[in-house]
């Protein structure tokens, strides 16, 4: 399946770009016989990869793929959902974006601000008719991270607008958090997401600030959790801790734990496992919130 690719920013580049230290590259870590497995590190010109289904369901599928803020997993959590949600009747959208220690002008708040700007110029299209209406983010350990600012933080002027498009909202309709990253917290937090954020030794003030379960509020969107209990690398304390504050602000959550799995699961191999019925699990949710959610 061929995606269609598209810049996030009018001008290609992110507003300040010129200032960071990011240099682009594109690796594969696929091993023989194996998929390609991209990864995109040095982001300065992020976009968005769009694969289209035969005939929409209304929704569109916003994908921030993980790799600890290090990089950004492309393919094997990205590309490779392209079939199985466009068969079900989704437009699948992953983007890419920059990295906060590359030294862009929002710091810490450099993928948050692309993920805005993301959730904004899909709604623009679907007003053209040209993706589905409702946006729906799905982030995976990293990126579940950037989808769980965007959840919680969607009212921050992260950056000056750029053209009419953002005056439209950037809150997701839903988001969908697969073995994600939470909390900052000391003994909590995965080491290497927290370091590329914040820096090596970050004040409590910083860590309490991006620490995403102090940061729910009502008008936090429905959210889904999807974890392994065996997850070494981002432990289901995560996942239970942004499952508290959602219930104690009467957010609608589900959490869904799987005993076995691992951290970064994504979508491949997985025939014969249970992680298998994750995507389905996925769209069964996001078909019962539909009611409940208001497109747009």
């Amino acid at each position: 399946m061929k995606a269609d690719i598209f810049n996030l920013w009018p001008h290609g580049d992110a507003p300040g770009a010129s200032q960071s230290s990011a240099r682009p590259q594109i690796i594969d870590l696929a091993k023989e016989f194996e998929p390609y497995n991209r990864a995109a590190s040095g982001v300065r010109c992020p976009e968005l990869a769009v694969w289209y289904p035969e005939e929409s369901n209304g929704t569109t599928l916003l994908v921030a793929p993980g790799g600890s803020f290090t990089r950004i997993m492309i393919d094997k959590e990205g590309s490779s959902l392209a079939t199985f949600f466009t068969a079900m009747g989704y437009t699948l959208a992953v983007m890419t974006y920059r990295l906060p220690a590359d030294g862009h002008h929002e710091g810490a708040d450099a993928p948050l601000a692309d993920a805005q700007r993301a959730v904004r110029l899909l709604r623009e299209r679907a007003a053209r008719g040209l993706n589905g209406k409702r946006v729906v983010m799905l982030g995976f350990s990293a990126g579940g991270y950037v989808a769980a600012s965007l959840g919680t933080r969607f009212t921050e002027k992260l950056y000056p607008p750029q053209d009419d498009i953002d005056n439209l909202s950037p809150r997701p309709d839903a988001l969908v958090l697969v073995y994600p990253v939470i909390t900052m917290r000391d003994g909590m937090a995965h080491a290497t997401s927290r370091q590329r954020l914040l820096g090596d030794w970050p004040d409590n003030k910083t860590v309490e600030a991006y620490s995403l379960e102090t940061r729910v509020s009502p008008q936090t969107p429905p959210v889904l959790l999807i974890h392994a209990v065996d997850d070494e690398s981002v432990p289901v304390t995560h996942s239970m801790a942004f499952f508290s504050a959602l219930r104690e602000q009467k957010v609608p959550v589900e959490l869904h734990f799987y005993e076995r799995g691992g951290h970064g699961f994504g979508m491949r191999n997985l025939a014969d496992s249970p992680l298998a019925s994750w995507p389905m699990l996925v769209t069964e949710w996001l078909r019962a919130q539909k009611t409940a959610i208001p497109a747009g």
